[in-house]
């Protein structure tokens, strides 16, 4: 096997520390340039790994484009490795490979296709996913499968949480595939076409709070969209407030609007929530700065979610 892997995330680094732990390095990584790691939230630069273990590393940003393909070609790779890579492969890049391109996703497929997928998984409420390395073709996530495994999604799992959870799974897997890849192996096994679902890409603005719905709805956008993503936010006095930490919690009855302190518990504010529950906001982050306790930012009785003199 003569291969090369595309990918800038942590679920690329493991790939890279699977097949050189396999015995089947890639002949090259191609990664985004530092500079543009603001394009994923779990960036991971590959560079220390590789050059441990003697890997060049290529800069891409555009991996369809003519350049990407003629260091592809003139490699004669027989497996393009596809893992933390948000871009669709084309054709003539899918022909750079002489048995196929490769790639992960986050679930069991052909269930949740797209994008966004853990935070989608928790949002869901979905008691069971898995993870699925599968041969690439042009569609969205509809290769054939090479091996896929189930898992349970833990009750109240956060975005790190079930991130770290696939990121074993997709270790487990290539640690069982990758010998038999080398032995020339090509397992394919074409996805259901029943049970097909897909997931919608996600923005900042699907991540604002909003305080009018249930408080468990209010903790799960929290749990689903916090680390390694940018995480859930509302407003507090005019500026922008990420809330990394929230917790359903008891109390007595309070008369508030929606989105308003009502009270503290140790360094975490009491929330009302839209149906009367009350959530407990940790941790906290202002206009992107550090975290810090909610207590040193806002004030009983502020109102989140809502401008200043409102």
């Amino acid at each position: 096997m003569r291969s090369a892997l595309v990918g800038a995330v942590e679920s690329t680094a493991v790939a890279l520390e699977a097949m050189v732990g396999a015995g089947a390095p890639p002949v090259f990584v191609g990664t985004l340039p530092v500079e543009r790691r603001a394009r994923h939230s779990d960036f991971v630069d590959l560079r220390p790994t590789a050059a441990a273990a003697g890997i060049p590393v290529v800069d891409i940003v555009d991996v369809n484009a003519e350049t990407t393909r003629a260091r592809l070609r003139d490699a004669a790779i027989t497996h393009l490795f596809v893992i933390g890579w948000s871009q669709i492969l084309k054709a003539p890049l899918l022909a750079t490979a002489s048995v196929g391109a490769i790639g992960y996703h986050p679930a069991a497929l052909p269930a949740m296709r797209g994008r966004a997928v853990i935070p989608w998984t928790i949002l869901s409420g979905a008691g069971e996913t898995g993870g699925s390395l599968f041969w690439l073709d042009e569609g969205v996530d509809s290769g054939d499968l090479l091996v896929q495994e189930r898992f349970p999604v833990p009750p109240e799992a956060s975005a790190r949480v079930l991130y770290d959870l696939h990121l074993e799974a997709l270790r487990r897997m290539l640690d069982r595939i990758l010998p038999a890849l080398r032995t020339g192996a090509t397992p394919r096994v074409p996805q259901n076409r029943d049970g097909v679902s897909y997931c919608a890409k996600r923005t900042a603005a699907d991540g604002v709070i909003d305080w009018t719905g249930t408080a468990a709805s209010i903790v799960r956008l929290i749990r689903a969209v916090g680390d390694p993503y940018p995480g859930a936010w509302t407003l507090a006095s005019g500026r922008r407030l990420t809330v990394w930490e929230a917790t359903i919690t008891a109390g007595v009855p309070n008369f508030a609007a929606a989105g308003q302190v009502v009270g503290f518990e140790g360094d975490g504010v009491v929330v009302m929530a839209g149906d009367g529950g009350l959530v407990r906001v940790g941790a906290v982050s202002v206009d992107d700065g550090p975290r810090v306790a909610p207590t040193e930012v806002i004030r009983m009785h502020d109102r989140l979610g809502v401008s200043p003199g409102l």
